[in-house]
């Protein structure tokens, strides 16, 4: 698995209560659901992800 990046994120109550339904209907956590929602984002905004290729 890919290293994760760790950061505090300081949201709205109702903001996180949205996010915990939400990723509760996708069943996803709430956080791969921000992730998600991130990525797709960045993609709609035409953002380029670079992705670490993996040495073996």
């Amino acid at each position: 698995m890919a290293d994760k990046k760790k950061f505090l994120l300081r949201i709205d109550e109702d903001v996180y209560s949205a996010l915990e339904k939400w990723a509760a209907d996708e069943l996803r956590s709430i956080n791969a659901q921000i992730e998600f929602i991130l990525t797709e984002q960045l993609k709609k905004a035409g953002r380029t992800i670079k992705k670490k290729q993996n040495k073996k």
